[in-house]
């Protein structure tokens, strides 16, 4: 299967719990606060979780990046979905390729740049993302 394919896939998924689903391709993207061409699809939020865990649809447009940052006391992590790029993670880097997952330990510096066609991940924030 293609990035694309699978991303098409990921996209119109869902999350099942005994309450109930929620439909990806319902949620809107938001656009991030601070990086310009970076948006955020909420499947999983703080309010769900008591703020224990949250999860996120990522994507970054062609050439645009998550800069520089770190999360106080807060795990992320990603998991490529649809893309390629380069992140930097506590100074290592490396590509950004489907099947790749990484883990960003709290109060590590770290910063995702998008390749030619952009990149998505699937990043899950324990505690959750506010």
């Amino acid at each position: 299967m293609d990035n694309k394919a699978f991303y098409e896939l990921f996209e119109k998924g869902k999350l099942v719990l005994p309450e109930g689903e929620k439909n990806f391709a319902d949620l809107p993207w938001n656009p991030h606060k601070k990086f310009e061409g970076v948006e955020l699809k909420h499947i999983v939020t703080s309010e769900d979780t008591g703020g224990a865990y949250s999860y996120h649809l990522i994507r970054v447009a062609p050439g645009k990046s998550i800069g520089e940052h770190s999360h106080h006391n807060q795990v992320e992590t990603h998991e490529v979905i649809a893309g390629k790029g380069t992140c930097i993670n506590g100074g290592a880097e490396y590509e950004y390729e489907p099947g790749c997952v990484t883990i960003f330990r709290a109060d590590t510096v770290h910063q995702v740049i998008a390749g030619d066609e952009g990149v998505m991940v699937f990043a899950k924030f324990f505690p959750a993302l506010k």
